[in-house]
């Protein structure tokens, strides 16, 4: 017996084509002009033409491009929050940012370089060139190498690779969450303790390194150069990292890494080499990204308020639209939380 072969039928959607103003104009029974000038609020069209218009705009679903619209009153009501790659730090401040622009009468458009892992210095200024005066009125850009912005156009950096220096900035308290960290190694009688630095292009890699630096002259207990080395940020940069230091025949007995990204990758190399983590080696991240709750064991981190973070930047690009007077440098705290990568040294 033979079977005739199946057909594979394929169902085709159909996106609806954008509502045009020629499209309201029609069914409202009226001229685009009279649309035009209901959109814009100009003077000119009776009380019920305006509410008539109003509801066909409403049952249509029109959005007025906001290219035109920027053309016509210079302003587009949408701000940008501008990232090198939508990753967990950065996602972290878009909610809070997206919590923000609830009622504030502008829209949020997040808009990603597509330069991946650290994009080459200048990615901002090609976003801003892009998006600056016609699709946005504002920019929160996060971790910006570098930012030349036109005149009248605000921006608002958070975490920038050199620090504050002039640009309006939202960032944590990296030096003090870093003395934090190393403070809670110490008290549970770690001596060799190991750091795994960020990128060494970021202030606050710098900052994290210095504050270690700091608790560990504060105690009285030697660094160790060999324990100290540069992680990047990021997983597979990091595993690397991870791998050298405890291959050493001495290896540390802790290791405070720069993020907890870098921390993850540590406890997967040491689960790889035979490490069980906390009973052979602690480990302490810093960010306090959601990963860093789920994964076995837990991971103890420094939290920085991201969620926080992308709202005050939000807000302050607001008033700073408004042209109101504030700080234009909020620094928000850090703060340990103990979860189950660290034990008593042993």
């Amino acid at each position: 017996m033979t079977f005739a072969p199946r057909r594979l039928y394929t169902r085709r959607v159909v996106f609806p084509e954008r509502v045009k103003m020629s499209d309201v104009a029609r069914t409202a029974g009226v001229s685009v002009a009279t649309v035009s000038k209901v959109v814009n609020g100009r003077y000119g069209v009776a009380q019920a033409t305006v509410e008539r218009v109003e509801q066909v705009i409403r049952d249509l679903g029109y959005e007025a491009s906001l290219g035109a619209q920027s053309l016509r009153s210079h302003r587009t009501n949408v701000l940008g929050i501008l990232v090198a790659e939508f990753e967990p730090f950065s996602t972290e401040l878009l909610k809070g940012a997206s919590r923000e622009v609830a009622g504030s009468g502008y829209q949020l458009l997040a808009y990603s370089s597509g330069d991946g892992e650290g994009a080459a210095v200048g990615w901002e200024r090609r976003s801003l060139a892009r998006l600056s005066g016609t699709l946005i009125d504002g920019a929160v850009i996060v971790t910006p190498t570098v930012v030349e912005t036109k005149h009248g156009f605000h921006v608002v950096a958070v975490d920038p690779h050199t620090g504050p220096s002039g640009l309006p900035t939202v960032d944590s308290d990296n030096f003090a969450g870093a003395v934090l960290a190393t403070t809670y190694l110490l008290s549970l009688g770690h001596r060799r303790i190991g750091h795994m630095s960020g990128r060494p292009d970021l202030e606050s890699s710098r900052l994290r390194e210095a504050g270690f630096r700091r608790a560990m002259a504060d105690a009285g207990v030697p660094v160790d150069e060999r324990l100290v080395r540069v992680g990047g940020y990021r997983i597979e940069s990091a595993a690397g990292t991870a791998a050298e230091l405890l291959g050493l025949a001495d290896r540390p007995t802790a290791i405070f890494a720069g993020n907890d990204l870098s921390a993850i990758s540590t406890m997967d190399v040491a689960r790889r080499m035979g490490i069980a983590v906390p009973d052979d080696l602690s480990v302490i991240g810093f960010d306090n990204v959601p990963e860093s709750a789920l994964v076995d064991p837990p991971l103890t981190t420094i939290r920085q308020p991201l969620q926080s973070m992308g709202a005050e930047a939000l807000r302050l690009l607001i008033d700073l639209i408004g042209g109101v007077e504030r700080d234009t440098h909020i620094r928000l705290p850090t703060e340990l939380v103990v979860r189950s990568s660290c034990r008593p040294c042993r």
